[in-house]
């Protein structure tokens, strides 16, 4: 038997799961996220694993780990000692950013602080033009005094961006080279290597962010390689945030992809669901514990962005511009809210109540996990409605304390207005609820498409619980809650392909680019992605290589990422590029001009090393089955007496109609009166409206 595991580290638990290469019999473990050392919550959870499900190491053939640690070192400061080598003159570009503010009325708003200290910042004297020629030759007599106060300084790491080194990165190499030779110690990251991109300030904050987090990340990845290959296992693979794995090798050039790397996996296990299914359109909801995550998936296709923002509030408000550190690299366009299961629920000075932002997470917990958690959280409103059971979760191992999650209510929410638990727990449903509604329409009606055509597959440890309240307010027919879905992201690990993005800037009009330039630029592009992939030990076979374009109109600031055809870069490839983007732009903003010019302004290559597709699957057995009432709370009815099944007693073809509970290992689902849940034949519950 051959098994491939994922990892995945969540807000509260952290997630494996196993899933046997030929089968699609699938393997969970969940255990309590440790924050002092998340890789000991990693060892942990796959010792589990192996031995609950009697997996020998040596029989798993795939590792991958979704990672939080870049993340966090941005939320909580915690990253390297870093310096940032610029062009004369422009030694405050990351603290100067862009104009743009997450509230346009405040005028007393605070940006996010800087990574690099203004004393770590220095400048050294050169000059590259606008077409890549040398001004100002470097001063090559300058680098002994760089070097000697990065020294002085006991900087850990450089980052070194100078202005127009993705035309001509010369200026840029050298002083990387003198750097490196000089402070073998200091890690040096060069803009050229890491984003050879237009615009400079994104190009320098991605440089600046590798720079900070990439001494934490090489230390994290560095021990728990070595504690799993201790185990036995194979070599650790990490989760990017476009999707893919890479190795470790490549995620310490390139610290950055390993950004949003948890999400990045429930979407790709989404898309995958989607394909055995037959269901192309999809949004994806994922909720545990501190956070809830949504995207679309149309056509088949997961939506990438390359416009992300790090640190601050972005985390939270995904689609707000100047909150955080901007990092130009591909991540799946998702919308983010602080909308988990431990998400503390408070009243505002106004008297308003809010959920969130702030989190229980793993420690203390909610009120209800009985672990020194005081603060009313999601999960603590939904044990007194009857959502969640009110005497253990986790089948038992983690048991309820209910009398402490009312406590919790009543002090925190009820209290306040004059209402009882149970309608104060209602009240925090309904927030929370609508919070998560505005992310769903943040990837659907915001980009263009319409939830009504869409099914929307529900994921998380508390996904399950909301997600047919958010279908019903949103018009969405169908709710899709596959096999295992608190787990469901680190099934995405074990679904995903080998993948590495490339891009080189090329601003030019598509009319009048000369081909032979275009064509010079994808085939150095691929050439890259195919020296990776032989590294990485990929078969010819499995190997594939994605060419796409960045392209707006002439007189606008930002672009759309368009498909370019396969074969070779001709004068009628670039003609078909500039229709699709017509096309696009029409279906995201409602309008297009084909009047216009169009401009190229970035190439960009995906390389994929691609993994087979995995089955799957996850049958119930009629002789666990086992069914027991208890009161629930619904919109429509108040408190009812409501059946709760065991989902591992449920067979292909049972039907249940709403209200009902459905309860797992990992999570619960909730089906309200006037909703049908059916067991298809690998397992997954299908929630539609009854007729």
């Amino acid at each position: 038997m051959a098994w491939r595991i994922g990892i995945d580290i969540g807000g509260t638990f952290t997630d494996v799961a196993m899933v046997e290469e030929n089968t699609g019999r699938i393997g969970i473990a969940k255990v309590l996220t440790t924050p002092s050392d998340f890789g000991q919550g990693v060892i942990d959870g796959i010792t589990q694993a192996l031995t609950t499900h009697h997996v020998a190491a040596a029989d798993v053939v795939m590792l991958s780990h979704a990672t939080t640690v870049v993340t966090n070192a941005l939320l909580e400061k915690k990253g390297a000692r870093a310096g940032f080598v610029a062009t004369r003159g422009f030694r405050d570009l990351l603290e100067l950013r862009r104009s743009s503010r997450p509230d346009l009325y405040d005028l007393f708003q605070d940006g996010p602080g800087v990574l690099v200290p203004r004393r770590h910042r220095f400048e050294i004297t050169e000059r590259i033009d606008a077409q890549g020629q040398v001004v100002t030759p470097l001063a090559e007599d300058e680098l002994p005094a760089l070097i000697a106060a990065i020294r002085a300084a006991g900087l850990q790491t450089v980052a070194v961006s100078f202005l127009f080194s993705f035309l001509n990165d010369a200026h840029e190499r050298k002083v990387g080279a003198a750097l490196r030779a000089a402070l073998p110690d200091v890690g040096v990251f060069l803009s050229c290597e890491v984003l050879p991109e237009i615009r400079e300030f994104e190009r320098a904050s991605t440089t600046a962010v590798c720079a900070y987090v990439g001494p934490l990340l090489a230390s994290y990845l560095r021990r728990l390689s070595e504690a799993t290959q201790a185990m036995g296992l194979p070599a650790l693979q990490v989760m990017g945030s476009s999707g893919g794995v890479f190795d470790i090798a490549e995620g310490l050039r390139m610290p950055a992809m390993a950004v949003e790397s948890g999400p990045a996996a429930g979407v790709i296990a989404a898309a995958l669901v989607g394909r055995q299914l037959g269901r192309p359109n999809l949004i994806s909801f994922d909720m545990g514990g501190t956070t809830a995550k949504a995207s679309v998936i149309a056509n088949g296709e997961v939506a990438v962005t390359a416009e992300y923002e790090v640190g601050g509030a972005a985390n939270a408000k995904r689609w707000m511009h100047g909150t955080g550190h901007p990092i130009r690299v591909p991540v799946i366009d998702l919308a983010e809210v602080s909308a988990g299961g431990g998400s503390i629920a408070w009243v505002d000075p106004g008297g308003a109540l809010k959920a969130g932002p702030h989190s229980a997470g793993a420690v203390p917990g909610p009120a209800a996990y009985g672990r020194g958690g005081v603060q009313a959280t999601v999960t603590d409103a939904n044990v007194i409605l009857g959502h969640l059971d009110r005497e253990a979760l986790l089948g038992g191992g983690l048991p309820v304390d209910y009398a402490g999650a009312e406590a919790a209510i009543m002090t925190d929410v009820a209290n306040r207005f004059g209402l009882s638990a149970a309608d104060a727990a209602e009240r925090i449903v309904r927030v929370v609820n609508s919070n998560m509604a505005q992310a769903l329409r943040i990837v659907s009606v915001e980009r263009g498409y319409d939830p009504r055509e869409f099914s929307l597959i529900a994921f998380g440890g508390a996904g399950p619980v909301h997600a047919v309240a958010l279908a019903d307010e949103l018009g969405i027919p169908e709710v899709i809650i596959p096999p295992v879905p608190g787990a469901f992201s680190a099934l995405g690990l074990v679904a995903t392909d080998l993948k590495r993005d490339y891009a080189r800037s090329l601003y030019a009009d598509l009319a009048s680019v000369p081909v032979e330039r275009v064509a010079e630029i994808v085939a150095g592009m691929e050439a890259e992605g195919a020296a990776m992939l032989e590294t990485s030990g990929v078969s010819l076979e499995r190997r594939a290589l994605i060419r796409m374009a960045d392209v707006r109109y002439r007189r606008q600031a930002y672009e759309l990422t368009i498909p370019v055809g396969l074969g070779p870069i001709t004068r009628t490839t670039l003609d078909e590029l500039a229709a699709a983007f017509h096309a696009r732009h029409e279906q995201t903003y409602g309008h297009a001009n084909r009047q216009e010019p169009v401009q190229l302004v970035t190439l960009r290559l995906t390389a994929l090393g691609r993994h087979a597709d995995v089955q799957l699957t996850k049958r119930g057995d009629a002789s666990a089955a086992r069914v027991r009432q208890r009161q629930a709370w619904f919109e429509t009815t108040g408190f009812v007496a409501t059946n709760v099944h065991w989902r591992d007693g449920l067979v292909t073809g049972t039907i249940l109609h709403g209200p009902v509970v459905i309860e797992a290992l990992d999570s619960t689902v909730v089906v309200p009166p006037g909703w049908m849940a059916e067991v298809d034949d690998r397992g997954y519950l299908r929630i539609t409206r009854r007729a």
